[in-house]
């Protein structure tokens, strides 16, 4: 039974042409994407297919609408080139983009095409287009995530979680209160630059408009520091002139606090001299200023002035003998 099986295998083949150079790829499977009366071939290309083969499918949406025709090396060698078959009346943009992706874990492979996830969509994929290596991608293999995995649990991060929670009980240890209060100030100071957020946002907006404004003005700080240039070179040789006369001046407070430590005593003894006389100033009041008017119009007082006329005081004076002396 089985022999006449594998002949009727051989006998198929051969009638289905493979006696005359036709690839076995080329047969067509039963169940494939309907590909329409016009459709168009693009090129995809990959940096890695693992285990593309012609005849696999290619879906948009997790739906077929063609199929994979050839599967080449490009001519650089570090890439595949992936000659697709897809439906005409497929409505895709002309930057899409294509993914290697498996239908399952033990899936076979298939192509995606999609419309770029990034960017606005242009244009409508044609007959003859192409896409290039950025515009494909391959998603992980579960074979990769397996051997993630393993190196993970196997000396990754996980084997060091033990170690990771000895040394924190280690270092907190006692200290639970100074953490949670550090906690608790850190979460404080995390929502006092939350609510100030906007004046945050305001002073580093102003401190990007001062580096514009100096970035501006570029060539006047510029000259403004050449023209600086003599003035420091001149200072630079008057240094040691400088140095000696900050140190003078040194010198003459030390001599002046000194001056005023000693004569301290004698100015409050002055001081104390002077009180009594102050005291008996301020004791005759308003009697003093009118004292000082006399001083000017001796010995008229100021109201015998109002009695002048003209710029001249004319006097008589009248002298009488008595009993002929």
């Amino acid at each position: 039974m089985k022999t006449r099986i594998a002949a009727v295998l051989v006998l198929v083949l051969a009638a289905t042409g493979c006696s005359d150079g036709v690839d076995v790829y080329d047969i067509p499977l039963p169940g494939g994407a309907a590909l329409g009366e016009r459709p168009i071939h693009v090129t995809a290309s990959f940096t890695n297919v693992l285990d593309l083969v012609p005849q696999s499918g290619v879906k948009v949406n997790d739906v077929p609408v063609g199929q994979v025709r050839t599967v080449d090396l490009a001519p650089d060698g570090r890439s595949a080139v992936v000659g697709l078959l897809i439906n005409g009346d497929v409505n895709l943009p002309a930057n899409a983009v294509a993914r290697l992706r498996q239908a399952s874990i033990l899936g076979e492979k298939f192509v995606e095409l999609a419309p770029p996830p990034e960017g606005t969509p242009s244009g409508r994929l044609a007959d003859g287009a192409v896409i290039p290596l950025a515009g494909s991608s391959l998603t992980p293999e579960i074979e990769e995530v397996f051997g993630a995995l393993s190196l993970l649990l196997n000396g990754g991060g996980v084997a060091q979680v033990q170690n990771i929670t000895r040394e924190l009980n280690a270092a907190l240890g006692g200290k639970e209160s100074a953490a949670r209060s550090l906690l608790s100030n850190l979460d404080v100071f995390v929502r006092g630059l939350d609510e100030h957020k906007a004046e945050i946002t305001r002073a580093i907006e102003s401190v990007n408009k001062l580096a514009a404004t100096l970035n501006g003005n570029t060539e006047e700080i510029k000259a403004t520091l050449n023209g600086l240039t003599p003035g420091i070179e001149v200072l630079n040789q008057q240094r040691q002139a400088l140095v000696g006369m900050l140190k003078s001046l040194d010198g003459l407070t030390s001599v002046a606090v000194e001056t005023v430590n000693r004569s301290k005593d004698d100015l409050v003894a002055d001081l104390k001299a002077l009180e009594p006389l102050l005291r008996k100033l301020a004791e005759s009041g308003d009697k003093l200023p009118k004292a000082m008017e006399m001083i000017f119009t001796f010995p008229f007082p100021d109201a015998a002035l109002e009695a002048i006329r003209g710029d001249y005081l004319n006097t008589f004076l009248t002298f009488k003998n008595n009993g002929g002396r």
